[in-house]
């Protein structure tokens, strides 16, 4: 990732060239037509979409749902790439921190490889090129062999303390959820301080409160994950900080018992975006619907913090999350699709 912070912040241009490009997304029509396709024919809906390049580049060595997803991933990772190249100043380097977040994505995504024995091949097309990291230190990554290995050839950088800390609990539990939170922890902890506290009711401000919302549902989401994997694990040890809704302890004692902390959340400052995903969660015997519901109450969030500021990184960072929604669900469909998943089942799995 190359540095470009010299300058002034050029959000008007950039916010104008974002809208451009999420009036290109898919919409429900597209969703509904995919439903019904199988994977051939996704692909070829796809090639008449603004995948075509990606589609055609990867063609010759994949095929089905791997060439769907090994494209999905490269477009994510050129247009992430283009918000780089648009953007001057302080806004180019908010807009790098937060594509850490794929910094992130690659590394849970190798630990993931390594613990389910993945070919390496298979693990490096799933990988997003875009973030800090270099292609060096990815070729380390995949070079690991084994989970210790990944973590040491990710000393000094953000991940490496976090890791080894994490280390001995993954040992004890054979899961990954420590290591994962490990990630998610030190990317959040880094963010945050980089943005400091800006002065209120300023575009900084708007883009610690988009922050501080995007770790307290991720917070909610890791403390439920680790209530219901049964492993002997403290949902506060990997309590990120930074946000606004739990402090550790109270997390701690929230997540072993979930109606305590739908009732917690329903009278939060949250209550009235959540309240689709907290009746999921009521309704559902597994945290799927509550996880979508979640990022789609994010997504929602990030839309009204752009409407109150246009001219700042909130539109920027809305459209990174409406574009990975898309993916997400293209890729659900294809998935699905291959299963042979009935298509009212794969609806429901889509965040809309």
């Amino acid at each position: 990732m190359s540095v470009k912070t010299e300058g002034s912040s050029n959000y008007e241009y950039v916010t104008a060239r974002v809208r451009s490009r999420r009036a290109k997304l898919f919409d429900a029509d597209d969703y509904r037509k995919l439903v019904r396709m199988g994977p051939s024919e996704i692909a070829r809906f796809m090639e008449d979409t603004e995948y075509e390049t990606e589609m055609n580049a990867l063609g010759a060595r994949h095929s089905g749902v791997d060439l769907i997803e090994y494209a999905l991933n490269r477009n994510l990772s050129k247009h992430f790439d283009d918000l780089l190249t648009w953007a001057d100043g302080s806004l180019y380097e908010y807009i790098a921190n937060y594509l850490r977040k794929f910094d992130a994505w690659n590394v849970k995504t190798v630990i993931r490889g390594i613990y389910t024995d993945a070919p390496r091949e298979e693990v490096e097309d799933d990988l997003i090129r875009t973030g800090e990291f270099a292609g060096a230190t990815l070729d380390r990554l995949l070079e690991a062999t084994s989970i210790e290995d990944a973590t040491e050839a990710l000393s000094g950088t953000i991940f490496g303390d976090a890791l080894e800390d994490a280390y001995e609990d993954f040992e004890s539990a054979d899961v990954l959820v420590p290591l994962e939170n490990a990630v998610d922890r030190a990317f959040f902890a880094h963010l945050l301080d980089d943005v400091g506290q800006p002065e209120p009711d300023t575009p900084n401000a708007l883009y610690r409160e988009f922050l501080e919302a995007e770790i307290d549902f991720r917070n909610l989401r890791n403390a439920l994950r680790i209530a219901r994997s049964g492993a002997d694990i403290d949902p506060a040890e990997y309590f990120i900080d930074g946000g606004r809704l739990f402090g550790g302890e109270e997390l701690r004692q929230l997540a072993s018992n979930p109606d305590e902390l739908v009732t917690a959340i329903r009278e939060s400052s949250y209550g009235n975006d959540l309240t689709e995903a907290l009746d999921e969660l009521e309704n559902a015997e597994s945290l799927i619907g509550f996880e979508h519901a979640l990022n789609s109450a994010l997504l929602e969030y990030s839309e009204k913090l752009s409407n109150r500021y246009p001219l700042s990184i909130c539109p920027v960072l809305s459209y990174v999350l409406a574009k990975e929604r898309e993916i997400e669900n293209i890729r659900a469909i294809a998935r699905g699709r291959e299963a042979g998943i009935p298509v009212d089942e794969i609806e429901e799995e889509l965040v809309q």
